[in-house]
């Protein structure tokens, strides 16, 4: 007798009883046992099941499928039923009984509790009745996958009939027809995947997507559609997914809608459509190809999918789809060396030679070519194979070998989904268990198993690895990196945790929403493009950061600020060096990362063939900083270019930095030459507005000086500006000459506030620096600038000697040069003034010990607080400029280290002394200036990560070598600062 695709045989018109058309059985693994369990319901049976092709059937269900057995065993009545009835008989009776299970009769309020019970009554018995006819031979593939598939849809239908009809029972939904509630409705409800391709798997979810029309809705007066409809298909997913002793109907999947992440479970369709046509991505366009009209209002659901035709069957070739497929295939990673497969534990859907490399064989081939050939715009897969075929885009050969390896791998699925009713695609990994699962397949032994799975696996990955021969695989180093669909592919959760990253679940959920469109920056089509191209070599230059996960959300976070990556996208797929700097910026430092995040454009500079060349001449700084700058023509455009200029300007040089093209010594250079300029540049603007309201003063002159890191030319990243700014001016004729005279004083300390402000103020472009006025003469009490005579009296006559150990790191860094020459000299006059060295160690040994005491530190990490930090380095540089500054006037001016190296020339300090400072000083510096580049919030008490971030940084193994490294050289510092300082005085 010849099969027919509908299960029947030739002279078979279809009445014939299932016991009737029985053709095979499974062979047994515990025949013993099995046929014992038989036993146990036999006297519930005819004798027509107790013997041949009929028992052989049921001893097997109660041998391999715990699930079946169940069904079978619970209810001999119904099993009895089934047998006797013709399987398209009893499936047209169930399905009919599960699509008119949701509604009532004389406009009573639905049941929800009694109708689900009626939905997951008739699930078993359509489970059971399916299994019978597919594990006997009755019905081949198609024709099972035909019958969960419209089971599924009367499940949907009855659920929306229930939901609809109680609503309408309070008055919230006013239907034109009670006894056809969802007619006229304005709901659509799509089936897509397997569901809509009437290809549905024996325990699959339902792929649903739930939209409206809220001109056509028949709701209650005022009453918000998008809640309602959300209500509505969230209660019709429970009533469908809740478990009880009876099962349960289907598991629902609302995520293939319109980015699931950000919008609400029902949307509408004119939101959908326009979503599509501009965001939509090509696996949407995938997804779309099966998409079907299931529920609701079934013509409007249609016309929907017509109007969507030009998003998904594009009329012509374009270069942006071809390149989304081939980026869609690498991340599916096609292998063209037929790798080795384990049968044991083997992913049937998802493995090589699986199920979804015959599905994206066909779609992808559909969305490429079905635009002009509506002949491939079919939603089932082997009917489009042999279309293909016909088209001549496929051979004979291939249209045959993946029909036969997609039915067996569908029958081998349904065969893993029959054992206990779940979800799965894998195969055991016990061998035992793998020996009895062959057997349920029906095969003999394992051997004949493996011999079938692998041969047709090995088919599957010729013509698809032949589909793709060309173009270069990005993610082929690295694992399987699928980020298509809404849901995460385990093999990429695999890949993902062996790349490092520590949370896998939340890469797939960000990289998904960048394709759904969440980030403004990569929308377009092009940057789409772009990016699905772009994304495993991106994520694999992630996983090279010391935080995969931290850059990755760093790098989601840019993408929120930028308005348009396409262009930095473009670059990144195109230079791979600058790929993995960028993944660097991003992984190790934070900081710089949140700049790349607000202010995009700092990027042009790493791409700049100078970022490899670069000076940190405070000329040179001043001038890129000034042409960045340009010529703003208000105060407001000034304030927030400064601020642009500056941020590009340290975000350049912590980049050149993190490279290793700059030291973290010139680093503190460069940082400083930006902030003269910015202080220099700021006082010019400031100035010119205001002496053009007030008028000059006669004589006057103005300068700004830094102190501390600013001073000694050590700036990080991160640092504050301690300023002190002085003026001059002509004591017989003090009062400006404008429109508005001011006194000069008065001028003066208005102008340095203008100035403060003008480096503080924050605007729309952000801040551009924290300043410190404090260590001007009377600290924080009285006038916000000094006159330039109280200054030199007070440091030749009055200020303590902390106050002179601050100016041993003072210079002035922007003002008139005539009274800038003045300041350096009474600065010289002042810390040459004769002094006691011993005198000056005590008083400098007792000042430290204040600080302890007062401070205390941060633990041992805290750099510049803790004992033999960086603090006692600069307290005893600056008790040898003190103590000696007069006798050796060549110690001042220079940073610590240059200091120390002096002294010991001078004799003041042993050479091996200075060499050990020196060394200990450069490396505390340098993990202080990696510190305030790498480290998110308190340096001090930065995590696991951000050590190990440091480690590296500093040339040490790792977090453990750096603590002992750094324990060490305090240890150092701090027996030679107690050698020459002493101890503090008592009480």
């Amino acid at each position: 007798m010849v099969r027919r695709n509908d299960g029947l045989t030739a002279g078979d018109d279809g009445t014939a009883p299932l016991i009737a058309r029985l053709k095979q059985a499974p062979p047994l693994s515990d025949a013993e046992a099995a046929r014992a369990r038989f036993e146990e319901i036999a006297d519930a049976l005819p004798p027509a099941l107790q013997e041949g092709t009929a028992r052989d059937l049921l001893t097997a269900l109660a041998d391999h499928s715990t699930f079946l057995w169940s069904l079978a065993s619970r209810d001999p009545a119904r099993l009895v039923r089934l047998f006797d009835e013709s399987p398209e008989a009893a499936d047209a009776r169930i399905i009919a009984g599960q699509r008119a299970a949701g509604r009532t009769r004389e406009g009573a309020a639905p049941d929800l509790e009694a109708v689900g019970k009626t939905l997951r009554r008739n699930r078993a018995e359509h489970a059971l009745l399916v299994a019978l006819a597919d594990i006997g031979g009755v019905w081949p593939l198609e024709r099972v996958t035909a019958a969960l598939s419209d089971f599924a849809d009367a499940s949907v239908s009855a659920a929306i009939d229930a939901m609809l009809l109680q609503a309408a029972t309070s008055g919230r939904f006013l239907p034109k027809d009670r006894d056809e509630p969802q007619a006229g409705s304005g709901l659509v409800v799509l089936g897509l995947g397997k569901l809509g391709g009437r290809e549905l798997n024996y325990s699959s979810d339902i792929d649903l997507i739930v939209f409206f029309d809220p001109e056509a809705v028949p709701l209650k007066e005022g009453l918000e559609p998008t809640p309602f409809f959300t209500k509505l298909a969230q209660g019709a997913a429970k009533l469908l997914q809740e478990r009880t002793r009876d099962g349960y109907v289907h598991r629902v999947d609302y995520r293939l809608r319109p980015d699931p992440g950000s919008t609400p479970t029902a949307m509408s369709l004119a939101s959908a459509y326009v979503y599509y046509e501009t965001t939509g991505q090509n696996w949407e366009r995938a997804a779309f190809i099966k998409a079907r009209a299931i529920a609701g209002d079934i013509q409007a659901g249609e016309r929907f999918l017509a109007d969507l035709t030009p998003f998904v069957w594009r009329k012509y070739f374009d270069f942006a789809a071809i390149a989304d497929v081939h980026a869609m295939k690498r991340q599916i990673h096609a292998v063209r060396g037929h790798e080795a497969l384990a049968v044991a534990g083997h992913d049937i859907k998802l493995g090589r030679g699986g199920i979804r490399e015959i599905e994206f064989f066909v779609q992808t081939q559909q969305l490429v070519f079905g635009g002009r050939r509506p002949m491939l715009r079919g939603r089932s897969t082997v009917p489009m194979l042999a279309s293909l075929h016909e088209d001549g885009w496929i051979s004979a050969q291939a249209r045959d070998e993946l029909a036969e390896a997609y039915a067996f791998l569908r029958t081998i699925e349904h065969r893993l989904q029959m054992v206990r009713d779940e979800q799965t695609q894998r195969l055991p990994t016990d061998r035992t268990e793998l020996e009895n699962f062959a057997r349920f397949a029906g095969y003999p032994d394992l051997a004949d198993f493996e011999a079938a799975l692998l041969a047709h696996a090995r088919r599957v990955q010729a013509h698809y690895a032949l589909l793709f021969e060309a173009g270069p695989d990005l993610s082929s180093e690295v694992g399987d990196l699928v980020f298509s669909g809404s849901t995460d592919d385990p093999a990429t959760l695999a890949t993902l945790r062996s790349l490092g990253f520590r949370d896998p679940e939340r890469v797939t959920d960000t990289v998904r929403g960048w394709h759904f469109g969440r980030r403004a920056a990569v929308r377009s089509p092009r940057a789409r493009e772009v990016l699905t191209e772009l994304v495993p070599a991106l994520i694999k230059a992630l996983a090279g950061t010391p935080d995969p996960d931290a850059a990755l959300a760093n790098l989601d976070r840019a993408f929120g600020r930028m308005p348009a990556a396409v262009e930095l996208l473009t670059i990144l797929r195109e230079h791979e060096r600058l790929r993995l700097l960028f993944a660097d910026l991003l992984g190790s430092a934070p900081r710089l990362a949140a700049t790349v995040a607000f202010s995009p454009h700092v990027l042009d500079a790493v791409i700049d063939p100078d970022f490899v060349d670069p000076t940190v001449d405070a000329a040179a700084v001043a001038a890129h900083y000034q042409a960045l700058l340009g010529r703003p023509d208000s105060h407001e455009v000034f304030l927030d270019r400064s601020r642009d200029a500056a941020r590009q300007l340290r975000f350049l040089t912590g980049a050149r930095m993190l490279s290793g093209i700059l030291t973290p010594q010139a680093a503190g250079c460069a940082f400083s030459a930006i902030a003269d300029t910015a202080v220099a540049t700021a006082l010019e603007a400031v100035s010119e507005t205001f002496f053009a309201d007030h008028g000059e003063i006669p004589g006057g002159r103005m300068v700004v000086l830094g102190y501390g890191r600013l001073g000694s030319r050590q700036l990080t990243a991160e640092s504050d500006l301690d300023l002190v700014v002085l003026y001059d001016f002509d004591p017989e004729n003090r009062t400006s000459t404008g429109k508005k005279p001011l006194d000069a004083a008065m001028a003066y300390n208005r102008l340095t506030q203008r100035l403060v402000a003008a480096l503080t103020a924050p605007t729309r472009r952000g801040l551009l620096y924290e300043v410190d006025l404090r260590l001007r003469p009377g600290g924080g009490q009285g006038a916000t600038a000094a006159q330039f005579r109280s200054f030199r009296t007070y440091q030749r006559d009055e200020a303590e000697l902390w106050e002179h150990m601050a100016l041993t790191r003072a210079r002035v860094i922007a003002g008139d040069e005539s009274l800038a020459a003045d300041a350096q000299s009474v600065i010289r006059e002042a810390l040459m003034q004769p002094r006691d060295p011993v005198a000056v160690n005590r008083s400098v040994r007792n000042m430290r010990a204040t600080v302890e005491d007062e401070k205390g530190d941060q633990g041992p990490l805290d750099l510049k607080l803790s004992l033999g930090g960086l603090l006692d380095l600069d307290f005893l540089a600056q008790a040898l400029v003190l103590g000696h500054a007069h006798a050796h006037p060549e110690l001042i001016g220079h940073d610590a280290p240059d200091v120390i190296a002096r002294a010991a020339q001078a004799g003041l300090i042993a050479a091996d002394e200075a060499e050990r400072l020196d060394g200990a000083y450069r490396l505390l510096d340098d993990v202080h200036h990696w510190q305030r580049l790498m480290v998110e919030g308190d340096p001090t008490q930065a995590s696991d990560v951000a050590l190990a971030r440091l480690a590296r940084a500093a040339n040490l193994p790792d977090a453990r070598a750096l603590t002992a490294r750094l324990d060490e050289e305090r240890q150092t510092v701090r027996t030679i600062f107690d050698r020459h300082l002493g101890q503090p005085d008592a009480g």
